[in-house]
């Protein structure tokens, strides 16, 4: 049964479209221009993902970005109050499902990267392969070096792409990554000149093609197992001890914020 391919202009900031060969093209976007990653897209990319890897008429995905970049940023305000466990528990429960769902994905996919990759980059790490921009460059803004422990898949999907300790050395002093050291590393696959990562992410899809359908399917399985089982061993655990530090980071903002006189003030 082939399901209705509705959901491919459901989604505000998910570009979705596909060819006659089955290769569907995820495109983040804000307004049809470089991505802003918010609390609406935390929600609906529970979804989306989903439905894509439930869809069984895509064929080969490839996830890129608009205007240039991949996520190059995020409206943390979106989010609201993080130290109220039941707002926490919403990204807790839909941050495990993002990667869940991108992880069942049951085709290969592939990343086309260009400009910068900041946020969520372990989007792209879920891809079979990556193809970055020699612009390119990876980085987390959100997590150590905004105060909050990087637990939500992308110390699991760096560590498990470029070893545990260029993972932690990355996220602990976390710096703009050139795509040719993401190549080095091993985490990129080839660097094409600046404007070229789509193109070259469907040439790749072209030739994957060529395999049986069957094939490309289990090997996407075969290939993506490992790297599964610790995101579903590790990330709620490590959403957990982001979501404490989320809470303990805004205790110590309010504290900073209140006068001088009302610190230590005993009710």
């Amino acid at each position: 049964m082939q399901l209705q391919g509705d959901y491919l202009s459901a989604y505000r900031s998910l570009k979705l479209t596909r060819d006659a060969s089955g290769v569907l093209v995820a495109e983040f976007h804000s307004n049809g221009g470089p991505f802003t990653f918010s609390a609406q897209d935390h929600t609906e990319f529970v979804d989306a993902f989903y439905r894509i890897a439930q869809d069984r008429a895509n064929k080969i995905v490839i996830l890129t970005g608009a205007g240039g970049e991949f996520i190059p940023g995020i409206d943390f305000s979106s989010f609201g109050n993080v130290a109220d466990p039941g707002v926490w528990s919403q990204v807790h429960d839909e941050g495990v499902q993002i990667l869940e769902n991108l992880a069942n994905i049951r085709v290969p996919v592939i990343a086309a990267i260009e400009g910068r990759a900041h946020v969520h980059s372990e989007y792209a790490l879920l891809a079979n392969v990556i193809v970055a921009a020699k612009g390119a460059t990876f980085h987390d803004l959100p997590h150590f070096a905004g105060g909050i422990v990087p637990g939500d898949g992308i110390f699991t999907t760096w560590s498990y792409r470029a070893g545990a300790g260029r993972a932690e050395s990355f996220l602990l002093h976390p710096q703009a990554l050139p795509a040719g050291t993401a190549y080095e590393w091993g985490v990129v696959a080839e660097v094409v000149p600046n404007g070229e990562a789509l193109s070259r992410a469907r040439e790749l899809a072209e030739l994957y093609l060529r395999a049986p359908e069957v094939t490309r399917r289990n090997t996407r399985l075969h290939f993506i197992y490992p790297l599964k089982e610790r995101i579903v061993r590790e990330v709620g655990y490590g959403l957990s001890l982001e979501g404490a530090s989320a809470a303990a980071l805004v205790k110590s903002m309010q504290a900073g914020s209140e006068p001088v006189a009302q610190k230590g003030k005993v009710a």
